[in-house]
C-alpha cells in the first residue's frame, strides 16, 4: 500500500491560516480531497497522512471531521500548544478520534526556537515520549541545534523531521545540515520525511539532480526503515506539480534499494511510525 505521508487540506474561509495570504496566489484557495484525488490515483497512492496547516485546535477538529467521510485519509496529524496548561486534556479529547495519529510542533514559526527547551515544554515532550506519541517536527536547518538539544533531554521521543529540515537547496547549502542530520539520525526513534524539497529549491529553475545529495544523505543517515515519502501538496504547487514531486523522489532514491526498501519508504514506514490500523 502506497501512502503519501505528508499533505494538507484547507478551507480559506475558516480564517485561521494566517500564513496563506493573497500574496501567495497559488495557495490562496480551498484545497480539499477532490482536488487531490486524480494525483493519488495516477500514482497508485491509496492513503495519505493529512498534517495541520494552522496552529489551532479548531483546524485539527476540521481535519478530523473531514477524515470521517474520506477513506483516503489514513490519519490526521493535529496541533497542540505545549505551553498551554490544558494541552494534555486537549490531547486526550483529540485522541478519542480514531484517525488522530499525533501532533506537530512548528518550531519553524517560533520567534525564539529555544522555547522548546523551557522546563515545562521539555516535561510535556517527556510525557508524550513515555506514551510513545508520534510527533512531527517542523524545523528549519538553522534550528537543528535546538532540536538536537531537545533530543538530548528527551532521547526517546517518537519524532519525524518534516521536509528534511529545510536546507537551502536553492543555494546548494549542505554543511552543517548534513552533519547535523547524521546526529539527529543517531536517535533510533527519529524518522525523516522526504517532503517539502521543491519549495526549498529555485522555484522556477530547479532540476531533479539538485536534490540528489540531500536524498542520498537522508537515506544513508536514517536508513530505508526510517524515511517516508511526502508530497507536501498543495504547498509544493508553488514550485512543482504533484507529478514532479513524485518524480524527484523516485529519481533520486539510490538505485541499490530493494523493492522492500522502496515499499517501506512509500508506505510501510508511515504505517509503522503513525501506528496505522489495517
Amino acid at each position: 500500500m502506497r501512502i503519501d505521508a505528508h499533505q494538507h487540506y484547507w478551507k480559506i474561509s475558516r480564517g485561521d491560516y494566517g500564513w496563506i495570504t493573497t500574496d501567495i496566489g497559488t495557495l490562496y484557495r480551498d484545497f480539499l480531497p477532490g482536488d487531490l484525488e486524480s494525483d493519488l490515483t495516477a500514482h497508485d497512492i491509496s492513503k495519505t497522512i493529512v498534517v495541520q496547516a494552522a496552529p489551532t485546535i479548531a483546524e485539527t477538529e476540521f481535519l478530523l471531521a473531514l477524515s470521517e467521510n474520506q477513506p483516503s485519509i489514513a490519519g490526521v496529524v493535529g496541533w497542540l500548544d505545549l505551553v498551554d496548561p490544558d494541552h494534555e486534556e486537549q490531547f486526550r479529547r483529540l485522541s478519542q478520534h480514531p484517525k488522530f495519529v499525533g501532533f506537530r510542533v512548528m518550531i519553524q514559526d517560533m520567534e525564539d526556537p529555544t522555547e522548546i527547551l523551557e522546563p515545562d515544554v521539555v516535561d510535556a515532550f517527556q510525557r508524550y515520549a513515555q506514551m510513545d506519541v508520534p510527533v512531527d517536527l517542523l524545523v528549519k536547518a538553522n534550528q537543528i541545534p535546538v532540536l538536537i538539544k531537545l533530543l538530548e533531554a528527551v532521547p526517546g521521543l517518537r519524532g519525524v523531521i518534516d521536509h528534511i529540515a529545510k536546507p537551502n537547496i536553492a543555494l546548494g547549502d549542505y554543511e552543517p545540515w548534513a552533519s547535523q542530520m547524521t546526529e539527529l539520525a543517531s536517535y533510533p526513534s527519529i524518522y525523516c520525511k522526504l517532503s517539502g524539497m521543491v519549495t526549498e529549491a529555485d522555484h522556477r529553475h530547479w532540476k531533479s539532480a539538485d536534490f540528489a545529495q540531500y536524498v542520498d544523505h537522508v537515506i544513508q543517515s536514517f536508513g530505508a526503515t526510517r524515511v517516508m515519502y511526502g508530497s507536501d501538496w498543495p504547498v509544493c504547487l508553488m514550485a512543482a506539480s504533484y507529478d514532479d514531486v513524485w518524480r524527484v523522489a523516485n529519481e533520486n532514491l539510490p538505485a541499490t534499494l530493494t523493492e522492500a526498501e522502496r515499499a517501506a519508504i512509500f508506505g510501510n514506514n508511515a504505517v509503522s511510525f503513525y501506528k496505522l490500523k489495517a
